[in-house]
């Protein structure tokens, strides 16, 4: 059984709070004021009401391909990294030898350093799961593009029409959803990267982590161009 000194527990707790707690966190704040994934699903929702104008979506099928290609990437990455880190991890003496030579690195035990191998191991793990999931739901949102009614057919009613819409705009949001959270999966790995040097340096990096996502969620020049974009 691997025993944790007393900074580290405090240091792994923190982070799992700052992680779980910034999802729901920013579900909420999303209620009050706009975040990037709002404004986009606005524009999801009027592309949708775009494409259903159009006769021939290849367009429409070429964009969700190639947000489909950028989860396949982050996804296929995760592989490697997870590979990389089981390689690492029967590697272990080798590895602690080469840190422990570092500059401010706390001690390192063989089994603190498996452990945190095996947790970072996990992120990447959940990070593959949740992109694949991702790409799924753009697999469905293809197959509602093909499923689209024609514009000039008139044996749809207005009400099927809009419930298309609004099926569509929800499964892509929810893509761009499962994506988002691959991408915080990423972003916390790097500060889990710090807690092989100390855990005070592990805190910090969380907070800092958690600081650079919600700037770029609420405050960011991305999302005030979308914002003047469409003021409605």
């Amino acid at each position: 059984m691997t025993e944790l000194s007393l900074m580290d527990t405090l240091s792994l707790l923190w982070f799992f709070l700052c992680w779980i707690g910034y999802n729901y966190f920013s579900r909420y704040r999303a209620k009050k004021v706009d975040r990037l994934q709002n404004m986009l699903q606005r524009y999801i929702e009027e592309w949708i009401r775009v494409l259903h104008k159009r006769d021939v979506r290849i367009v429409d099928t070429t964009v969700v391909a190639n947000m489909e290609r950028n989860a396949s990437f982050l996804a296929s990455s995760c592989l490697l990294i997870i590979a990389g880190l089981l390689t690492v991890l029967g590697s272990t003496d080798r590895a602690i030898n080469l840190i422990a030579d570092l500059p401010f690195v706390n001690d390192i035990t063989r089994q603190g350093w498996e452990l945190k191998l095996l947790l970072l191991s996990f992120i990447f793990v959940y990070a593959f799961f949740t992109f694949t999931w991702c790409m799924r739901q753009y697999g469905f949102a293809s197959v509602l593009i093909g499923n689209a009614p024609l514009y000039n057919d008139k044996e749809v009613t207005p009400e099927e029409r809009a419930l298309h819409i609004a099926t569509l705009s929800r499964v892509l949001g929810l893509a761009v959803y499962s994506f988002n959270l691959g991408l915080r999966a990423y972003y916390f790995s790097l500060a889990l990267l710090v807690w092989f040097i100390h855990p005070l340096a592990f805190i910090c990096a969380t907070a800092w982590v958690v600081a650079v996502l919600y700037r770029r969620e609420f405050h960011s020049k991305t999302l005030r161009a979308l914002m003047a974009g469409h003021p409605g």
